[in-house]
Formats: C-alpha cells, sequence, structure tokens
C-alpha cells in the first residue's frame, strides 16, 4: 500500500500537499475508495480516498494503526559537499537505514560549491528525496536535512556522542567505539570529502570532543561511507 505524509490534520480528515496529491490522480491513478497508508505526527493512519476533484483528493482515517518503523537511537549524519549524484545517493541510502537527519558540510577540501542564492532551493529538493525514501522504506518521520555548516557550526550542537571518520590507522574502529558507549541516544557522525578530512579539520574536531574512529582497514568513498555506518548502526540498535 502506497505511503504519504500529510501536512494537516482536521478531525477525521488528512490533508496532503499538491504533490503527492498528483503522484496519486496522474502517477498511481486511484480511484475513489481505494486505500493508502498516510502518516501524520510519527502516527500511521489507514485512509479511504472519499473524493476525487481536477485539484485535491479527499482522504478520511479509517483506523490508526500501531505502527513505528523508527531506530531507537537518533544519529546524523554531517556529509561534506560532494557531486548532486553522491548527495542524492547518501540522502536516499541513509533515509532507508533509519537515519534521522543529515548536515551538509562545507570543508576546505570539498570540490563543490553551492552558492548562498541557491541554497535554499537546494535544501527543498534534498528535503524531497529524504520525504520519497521515507515513503519508499515505510518510515514515521522524514530526516531533517540541515541548512549547510561549517565546522564551527558543528561543536555547538548538542550530541551525547560525536564521532569522525579518520584514515589513521591508530583510531578506534566504529565497532568498540558504538560497543562503550551503548547509553548514548544521539550520535553524529562526520565525514569528510573526496581527499579526506584535513589534518586541520580533524585536529579541531577531536579538540572539541569529537572521537576519531574508522570504519575499517579500507578507504571507503565519500558517498558509501555514511551507507557504511547507516548498516552498522541498524545492526548495532536492532531490536
Amino acid at each position: 500500500m502506497q505511503r504519504y505524509f500529510a501536512l494537516s490534520k482536521n478531525n477525521n480528515k488528512l490533508i496532503l500537499n499538491k504533490l503527492d496529491i498528483h503522484h496519486i490522480k496522474n502517477v498511481m491513478r486511484m480511484k475513489i475508495n481505494d486505500n493508502i497508508e498516510v502518516v501524520y505526527n510519527s502516527k500511521l493512519y489507514i485512509c479511504n480516498i472519499d473524493k476525487i476533484s481536477n485539484d485535491d483528493v479527499e482522504i478520511s482515517i479509517i483506523e490508526e494503526l500501531n505502527d513505528f518503523n523508527e531506530l531507537s537511537i537518533d544519529v546524523t549524519i554531517a556529509f561534506s559537499l560532494v557531486k548532486e549524484e553522491k548527495v542524492n545517493l547518501i540522502l536516499q541510502k541513509c533515509t532507508e537505514l533509519g537515519i534521522n537527519s543529515f548536515v551538509p558540510l562545507e570543508l576546505s577540501r570539498c570540490v563543490v560549491k553551492i552558492d548562498k542564492n541557491k541554497e535554499i532551493k537546494k535544501i527543498d529538493r534534498w528535503q524531497n528525496i529524504c520525504k520519497e525514501a521515507s515513503e519508499q522504506s515505510k518510515r514515521n518521520i522524514i530526516p531533517k536535512v540541515y541548512n549547510i555548516m561549517k565546522l564551527k557550526d558543528l561543536i555547538n550542537l548538542d550530541y551525547d556522542l560525536k564521532l569522525v571518520c579518520s584514515v589513521n590507522q591508530d583510531v578506534l574502529n566504529i565497532k568498540k567505539v558504538l560497543q562503550n558507549n551503548k547509553k548514548c541516544d544521539k550520535i553524529i557522525f562526520v565525514i569528510g570529502p573526496e581527499g579526506g578530512i584535513s589534518k586541520e579539520e580533524e585536529k579541531f574536531l577531536t579538540e572539541n570532543n569529537f572521537i576519531p574512529i574508522s570504519l575499517g582497514n579500507r578507504v571507503l568513498r565519500t558517498e558509501t561511507a555514511p551507507i557504511c555506518i547507516g548498516s552498522i548502526i541498524n545492526y548495532e540498535y536492532m531490536e
């Protein structure tokens, strides 16, 4: 059954956005009395399509389900700005893996620079990728994509455990760090760009309570590392 996220709730009615209305009418070609899944405020409802008009689809709640498909831990991925197709892959796959939020990072070795005038439009597009991935993977929330940050912005964020992925061989691996911090509810991972995070940037983070970690003996691409982290988190915290 197709899943959507509602904008608002009015008694027994849920309100969808225009793109979802278009998808129901013109892509899925649904009809009156077809049923859909709709999430509002993290709660899942089975809804009936009551009316289809030129510019609207009216739906009503049939039942509320006790269904919550989220991880028991809040995880943020702070990824370096890379080419668009790589960002899309990170957002899509990590959303499927249960990541809660994303922070696009501007680092010294980033090959991509985003004009401030285009940032809002870019964030909106990335947010929509997360929404579609959340619907596909049957999640109860849509991960938040924050505005582009610099390293100095990260150090003031509130997390129980702050980690930075390092290529140095003398750091603890992710498995040991997670096992030593089982009681953490919120974790943030910082991932460098192609070529890795610079020594100066890694030093700055470690001086501000970030723990350098290794993802293993092999050097992963910047778009592979977040997916690897999401998979490890799912394994470690699977219930």
